[in-house]
């Protein structure tokens, strides 16, 4: 999976322009600059998609601060979620049409007008949600599907633990798991309790307040979005044979020798594009069972706000950019 870097010549004049989001170096909101530049033509199995909207991810701040570098290093525009019209379709694409509505996920190339990606990476948006809704549902919706219905294979009875289950994929994971009848403890700050209620936690945990492990207990599955010491620590609430997904994939706190002698399974992801998949979740949206809960729309000319909120890791779901014409 190559990250797009897409940026053309800044100071080229031939053929359509667009404006897009770049770093040209690590750093703080600051680095981030707007620029005009050439719009880019799709290649074979590939889509030219015009953006309506861009979802504003964690991964989008690391990236900007380079704790995650792209290949190559910077120049570099932001975002792996999108949500817009197909403009243009490259050779051998047969799936999309002109003028199709799609949503997706594309490492890299999203803060731009419009975006080059492949064609297998998108799906039809569900016509029953807005472009900034299903902007906001690529990452999060296919981390939280990934861990919880490919690897946990999430069935009626399973108990699963969610960490930060207010957070982006946090919030669609407890949905999904409700959707397949399990029992889901989630931990966040108490004030966003009633929040984790509304999304169907069967038993919220403030964890600066509570010790998890006394309280989520007989875990088949357990998704660990924040690392580090939690890793450890939540795999003692794991049933003999139970599952933990760690998404920290560099700081998961433990290995696969420690996760084999505490009795347990252990599988690192990293969340993966995949237009199928996207493809059943978009029933799932379309019918109300999983639902994206935007926090704030910002302007598209406000990305590198975007970013800085994010980075606090303080707020309710997504963060998304609209682009809307």
């Amino acid at each position: 999976m190559t990250a797009s870097r897409g940026t053309p010549d800044a100071t080229s004049t031939a053929g359509p322009r667009m404006r897009q989001w770049v770093h040209r170096t690590f750093g703080g909101p600051e680095v981030l600059q707007l620029e005009e530049t050439d719009r880019p033509r799709p290649g074979e199995g590939e889509i030219l998609l015009r953006v309506h909207a861009a979802g504003v991810n964690p991964v989008d701040a690391r990236t900007r601060r380079g704790a995650a570098p792209p290949p190559g290093g910077p120049p570099y525009v932001p975002g792996w979620d999108s949500s817009g019209t197909v403009e243009e379709l490259g050779p051998r694409v047969s799936r999309f049409r002109v003028g199709d509505e799609v949503f997706g996920m594309h490492p890299g190339g999203a803060y731009a007008e419009y975006l080059v990606a492949p064609a297998d990476s998108f799906a039809t948006k569900p016509p029953g949600i807005s472009h900034v809704e299903a902007a906001g549902a690529p990452v999060a919706a296919l981390g939280a599907w990934q861990a919880l219905v490919e690897l946990g294979q999430v069935r009626p009875g399973h108990r699963v633990l969610v960490h930060a289950a207010a957070g982006g994929v946090g919030h669609i994971a407890v949905q999904l798991a409700k959707s397949r009848g399990a029992f889901v403890y989630g931990t966040a700050r108490e004030p966003k309790h009633a929040f984790l209620r509304a999304l169907g936690v069967d038993e919220p945990i403030d964890y600066t307040a509570d010790d998890f492990v006394a309280v989520a207990r007989d875990v088949d599955i357990a998704l660990d979005l924040i690392g580090g010491e939690y890793g450890p620590r939540t795999l003692a609430t794991l049933l003999p044979g139970g599952l933990l997904v760690s998404t920290v994939v560099s700081d998961p706190g433990f290995g696969e020798t420690a996760a084999r002698v505490a009795g347990a399974r252990w599988a690192p992801l990293l969340a993966t594009p995949s237009g199928a998949q996207l493809s059943e979740i978009a029933v799932l949206l379309a019918d109300g069972r999983v639902q994206v809960h935007v926090e704030a729309t910002l302007p598209f000319e406000e990305a590198a706000k975007a970013t800085a909120l994010v980075e606090t890791e303080r707020t309710y779901g997504k963060l998304v950019l609209d682009l809307a014409p």
